[in-house]
């Protein structure tokens, strides 16, 4: 599942295909193609299967659940056999399937099951959600959980379809060898029940007269039956924690299981793992702790179940090294996190009960994780939908100030200040502060930022600090009185323009900010920064700069603008996988009006045709004239669904908007962030097919380019 695509008859070229070794061939294939095969006979009886997705053997060995898997996979031999070529499906499990039929003297003998993979990053989410809390809850995380498999496109399933069509004869006939040899094992295995039985039978009875047992076997057999119910115990209190209350609870059990004096936790940011609380000595030790999450000797150690060795200096004053053990917690073969442990006394026996410990957790805190994923992107989704709606309230007289404290009131900040760059003077000004002593910070003129917030905006890089004496930094001037010591501080720009800086600090309740708020903020920031960009356009000098990125006719932002801003939106999406959607406009049969009505006419109706998009679009909303009749929006946050619907309130506006001369209507193409479409002529170019489409169809109507693919 890691490497290149590999068919059958790549692998036949490597080695030669030996006798009864179907399954070590079938095993590479699915192996490393990342998807699993199956192979079953015309009785749906399995000969066969490689890589099998966890949830599928969990779910068919389940009574309530076995029946659902036999409407889908029980039935594929039935299905692929009467259509004679391979067929699609997608199981009530959201996994998607191929099963393609094994034909052999014009006979379908054997049907193979591919895939059983997530294509769809919203099917696995659903599947988390059953597993945590709905009909699937009732399964082990552990076995559950333990090979799910995730694809981004089905690709690698079409490379083992299309391997598995090809067969030749010496392929099929080693096959079908290996079918009736699995058929004769299975036959043998019957015979031998009854002597089986008589074996039992005489081992109890032999047990029955052998009362010695090993006094050692009995004592370690003890050992590891109060192991697994400690950690049995550990495990059941999970699910009612966050996901970092159950990591803290996670160090506390280690401390006093195995009796330790300093234990860390690793979490993965980004492609390292850094150490973010501790317990014992560590707690006061300046421990700084990051390792490439992605070294192999990370993943050896997660195999071997053993730990890793590291070397940290203790601390400043001494040359003494700190001996310290990093313990690895994979999932899905990716380092997630890890358990760091500083004490010399910790035996191989120790450590061995330790590294099964982090494999056992794995599954449980990755459902954590992932229903505080899913929990979150609720509240996201919520904040931006109330952020949305107080942004289309702002009116100009108020802009700075009301934009300062609506973004407060969603990060829960009570004081705020907005401060804006000054690209001749490259100077940070305040444009607006809200909260205590907001007055002293807007007279703040020499040393403004000096301490964070230019340098913030030189790296482009936001700054959440939890505690500002536990980073070196110089502390604000007293007369600030700043109640709280945890702040957020946050770089505004399009592109690689800079725009200003965003600070927020006295949270709420006196909590700190997190990486949650930062979340929070990576999603409206992209929004702030349009909306202060254009403000700040409307009050520079000079009325050529303003026109450079400015529509002299219909107001719009023009092509220019789109350039810069909509390749920005595209690496946001790419990187954190928000959505993002963009539309192509035209003015249906525009030539004839200007014919019929003069140029100025038209004129009138293209302003006309911007006010009805200006009007209809929400604050975020970026809409440009692309050039003569053609406009084009950009819809950060917004996915293919919800962008088809703001284009039908689009048309619909225009085409019962009334117009001077005759009516107008538009046709819209709409295309969205994906896989494959992943820059900014790729989503042109798909929004402006669909256009066209919207045209061939008869004009007036919406198409969305992922319709079309489908189609």
């Amino acid at each position: 599942m890691k490497g290149e695509n590999v068919g059958l008859s790549q692998m036949k070229a490597s080695k030669q295909l030996k006798k009864y070794l179907w399954n070590e061939t079938q095993d590479e294939l699915a192996d490393k193609n990342g998807v699993a095969v199956v192979v079953v006979d015309e009785n749906s009886s399995v000969i066969s299967e490689s890589n099998n997705n966890s949830m599928c053997r969990v779910l068919y060995s389940s009574e309530k659940f076995a029946p659902e898997c036999d409407k889908f996979c029980g039935k594929a031999f039935k299905v692929a056999s009467e259509a004679e070529t391979s067929v699609d499906y997608r199981c009530y499990a959201g996994l998607d399937c191929r099963a393609v039929p094994i034909m052999i003297n014009e006979k379908t003998n054997f049907v193979a099951i591919v895939g059983r993979v997530f294509t769809k990053t919203e099917n696995y989410r659903n599947a988390t959600e059953r597993a945590i809390s709905g009909d699937w809850k009732q399964f082990s995380p552990t076995a559950f959980f333990e090979n799910v498999l995730l694809k981004g496109s089905a690709k690698d399933l079409e490379t083992v379809s299309k391997s598995i069509e090809n067969l030749n004869e010496e392929e099929k006939s080693v096959l079908i060898e290996f079918a009736n040899k699995e058929q004769d094992k299975e036959k043998k295995e019957e015979l031998q029940t009854d002597e089986l039985s008589k074996l039992v039978e005489q081992f109890h009875n032999a047990t029955a007269q052998t009362a010695i047992v090993s006094e050692k076997f009995t004592r370690k057999n003890s050992e590891e039956a109060e192991e697994f119910a400690a950690w049995r115990a550990l495990f059941g209190s999970f699910l009612k924690l966050s996901y970092r209350s159950a990591c803290l609870s996670i160090l506390q059990f280690v401390v006093k299981r195995y009796s330790l004096d300093s234990v860390a936790w690793l979490e993965r940011k980004e492609n390292r793992l850094e150490a973010i609380f501790a317990d014992g000595k560590l707690k006061t030790q300046l421990l700084q702790i990051i390792v490439a999450a992605d070294n192999e000797q990370l993943k050896d150690a997660v195999e071997k179940e053993i730990s890793l060795e590291l070397r940290a200096r203790k601390n400043k004053e001494s040359d003494k090294s700190l001996p310290i053990k990093l313990f690895p917690i994979a999932v899905g073969g990716e380092i997630r996190c890890g358990l760091i442990v500083s004490d010399e006394n910790v035996d191989k026996k120790m450590q061995h009960h330790i590294a099964r410990f982090c494999q056992n957790i794995a599954s449980e805190l990755e459902i954590l994780r992932l229903r505080e994923k899913l929990a979150r992107g609720d509240l996201l989704k919520l904040a931006l939908q109330k952020f949305n709606a107080n942004l289309s309230e702002i009116d100009t007289e108020d802009f700075w100030s009301r934009l300062t404290q609506i973004s407060a009131e969603l990060m829960r900040a009570e004081r705020s200040s907005l401060l804006l760059f000054d690209e001749k003077s490259e100077t940070l000004t305040v444009k607006a502060a809200i909260g205590s002593n907001a007055d002293i910070i807007k007279k703040e003129k020499e040393n403004l930022g000096v301490r964070v917030a230019r340098q913030v905006l030189d790296d482009g890089k936001s700054l959440v600090v939890a505690n500002i004496d536990k980073i070196g930094l110089r502390p604000a001037p007293l007369e600030w009185k700043y109640k709280s010591k945890s702040f957020i501080s946050y770089p505004l720009k399009i592109g690689t323009r800079k725009i200003g800086v965003l600070n927020l600090t006295d949270k709420a309740d006196s909590e700190i900010y997190s990486e949650f708020d930062l979340e929070l903020l990576d999603a409206i920031v992209p929004q702030l920064a349009v909306l202060i960009d254009r403000a700040a356009l409307l009050h520079q000098a000079g009325e050529l700069e303003q026109l450079s990125v400015t529509d002299d006719l219909t107001g719009l932002l023009n092509k220019r603008y789109l350039k810069e801003r909509l390749a920005e939106e595209i690496k946001r999406s790419n990187r954190d996988g928000s959505p993002m959607s963009f539309m192509m406009i035209d003015v249906d049969e525009f030539k004839s009006y200007n014919d019929n009505f003069s140029h100025p006419e038209g004129d009138k109706a293209l302003q006309l045709v911007a006010y009805c998009l200006k009007d209809t679009l929400r604050g975020a909303d970026v809409a440009v004239r692309y050039g003569g009749e053609e406009f084009s929006i950009l819809l950060p946050q917004t996915n293919s669904s919800e962008a088809e619907t703001i284009a039908e309130r689009i048309r619909e506006r225009v085409a019962s908007t009334d117009f001077e001369n005759r009516q107008v209507t538009i046709s819209i193409g709409v295309a969205s962030c994906s896989k494959t479409i992943c820059d900014a002529q790729e989503i042109i170019a798909a929004a402006d097919k669909a256009l066209y489409e919207a045209k061939r169809n008869g004009r007036n109507n919406v198409q969305v380019f992922e319709n079309l693919e489908d189609e």
